[in-house]
């Protein structure tokens, strides 16, 4: 994959793994080093800690106000699920049943060996799934909340935690316990549901664009890699630095299969029984994985302006005499002058950081952070009306220097509003620029595919093929064929230019275009 100019070799990063040398290994860094995660002590899971909690508390509030925008509102289901619920939607069930954690007993008694064991007399008549999604609670409930086209459309979102049991785990990315966002809807009709899960997409794609400042490509999955029971998916894939894919959230049309299994039934005006028409959508924590891997450089995460839980870092040189007195007095009233500021639609978020230490240790622990904008302001700054600023996505200069910048206390107040906003919009367009310069197209065969994916190829990117759409055996046999080379389909881009000539696959005529690549 193309990468920027290397630095020169004599500077010290803030990490010791750089992302060339070892991308799995520099993504775990950046999470350790970062302070976002650390293990738990139970397989899979994980403790967020407050910055990379912070972060999601962002994604959160800007995400819950354009869910509620749309006319959605917000509730809360039970975690547990009875596993009857599941039954009633064969292909539902048997998608999610390799990852279901089930609850059998609701009592421990001791073993006798100062241990505990489940009581055999307290078996649950039924077990329960610590919930993996809801679309079956959920529906279960809008049978009981639907009875006339009166009661359409229905549409509710809950936040919340889910487990899936998996076999491979990576903090943010993959966890048997995550966080996410499930927005549910019911409908009189395909068009109105389907208007809904398109709508939810672009909701997504513009929120990974416009706040996360990842490019995404925003498309249909194919028949193969729809969510279990669904009639379409659609998903947002981002490129990561390593050229892999990311999916980062997805919306799916359920038809009337869900409706039909939870019995979500209304009188038309006409006075008919009508199955209703189902969507589900959301994101999670892995979208933080996304964030990591696409701004991440050698000196660890570069957090965008709009989700970064501080954005303005201001750090006191604090010498321990009397002169701090009056040092913190002057970084206070920067403070307060930068809060009086918006950018990016909010009032700006500054932190003094009053710790105890050396300011090159806590710089360089707010540059592992990515916290985009750093103040360094020592005693003669003060002395002097000056501060000394640094732009996380811009720490070094030509000369290898930290690429600091003197200015007075005025002239950065009256700039900080529209320095956030240019580093958000800088992330954005260097991520765009990396995706772009990594997307391949004109491969025409099964054996350029595999040439082009040769393992010599570290990061190679994506490809974008024709595709006939194949359907039933002939899908499953190109997924097997991908499978070999360790690839898969992400999705057509809604926005895609029309196919022309023919499927490398199946050799049919094209009618669409699909991206190829390497996947977490």
């Amino acid at each position: 994959m193309n990468q920027k100019t290397q630095k020169p070799a004599q500077i010290r990063h803030a990490l010791t793994v750089k992302r060339e040398d070892d991308f799995a290994a520099w993504y775990q860094q950046v999470v350790s080093e970062g302070e976002m995660a650390e293990e738990s002590g139970v397989r899979g899971c994980m403790v967020i800690k407050p910055w990379g909690y912070g972060i999601w508390e962002r994604i959160q509030k800007i995400m819950d106000a354009a869910i509620k925008e749309a006319g959605v509102d917000n509730c809360y289901f039970p975690l547990f699920i009875p596993l009857s619920y599941f039954s009633k939607e064969a292909d539902h069930v048997e998608g999610f049943a390799k990852e279901m954690a089930v609850v059998t007993h609701h009592r421990l008694i001791g073993d006798g060996k100062g241990g505990l064991i489940p009581d055999p007399e307290a078996k649950l008549e039924e077990p329960l799934i610590v919930r993996p999604t809801s679309e079956t609670v959920i529906g279960a409930a809008m049978a009981r909340w639907v009875q006339s086209w009166r009661d359409l459309p229905l549409m509710v979102n809950q936040w919340a935690n889910v487990v899936r049991w998996e076999m491979r785990t990576r903090m943010f990315l993959r966890t048997s316990e995550f966080l996410w966002q499930e927005g549910h809807t019911a409908h009189a009709d395909r068009d109105d549901a389907m208007k809904e899960t398109l709508r939810a997409l672009e909701m997504y794609r513009s929120f990974a664009e416009n706040v996360l400042a990842m490019p995404v490509v925003a498309g249909e999955k194919p028949e193969n890699e729809r969510f279990p029971g669904a009639v379409a998916t659609y998903s947002i894939e981002a490129m990561m630095q390593d050229g892999k894919a990311l999916q980062a959230g997805t919306s799916h049309y359920l038809g009337t299969g869900f409706a039909e299994a939870a019995g979500i039934r209304y009188q038309s005006k006409e006075g008919a029984q009508e199955l209703a028409h189902t969507t589900s959508w959301g994101v999670s924590t892995r979208m933080i994985g996304g964030v990591i891997m696409t701004h991440g450089d050698d000196d660890g995460l570069r957090v965008p302006p709009a989700i970064a839980p501080h954005q303005i870092i201001i750090l006191p040189m604090l010498r321990e005499d009397d002169g701090d007195e009056a040092l913190l007095a002057y970084c206070e009233e920067i403070r307060r002058e930068l809060l009086k500021l918006s950018a990016l639609g909010e009032p700006i978020r500054v932190l003094l950081d009053k710790r105890p230490g050396k300011a090159t240790q806590k710089r360089w622990a707010w540059v592992k952070k990515g916290a985009p904008i750093i103040l360094e302001i020592g005693g003669r700054d003060a002395a002097g009306g000056m501060v000394s600023a640094l732009r996380r996505d811009r720490i070094w200069r030509e000369d290898a220097k930290t690429n600091f910048v003197g200015q007075s206390r005025e002239e950065f107040v009256a700039g900080a509003a529209a320095l956030l906003e240019d580093i958000q919009a800088s992330l954005h367009r260097e991520a765009t620029e990396k995706r772009d310069a990594n997307i391949t197209r004109g491969l025409t065969t099964l054996d350029q595919v595999a040439e082009f994916f040769a393992e010599d190829k570290r990061y190679p990117g994506w490809v974008e093929l024709n595709w006939s759409r194949p359907t039933g055996d002939a899908l499953e046999k190109v997924v097997e064929q991908l499978k070999a080379l360790k690839l898969t389909i992400r999705n057509t881009a809604l926005d895609a230019a029309p196919a022309e000539g023919l499927c490398p696959f199946t050799g049919e005529a094209a009618v669409e275009r699909i991206y190829v690549a390497r996947a977490y």
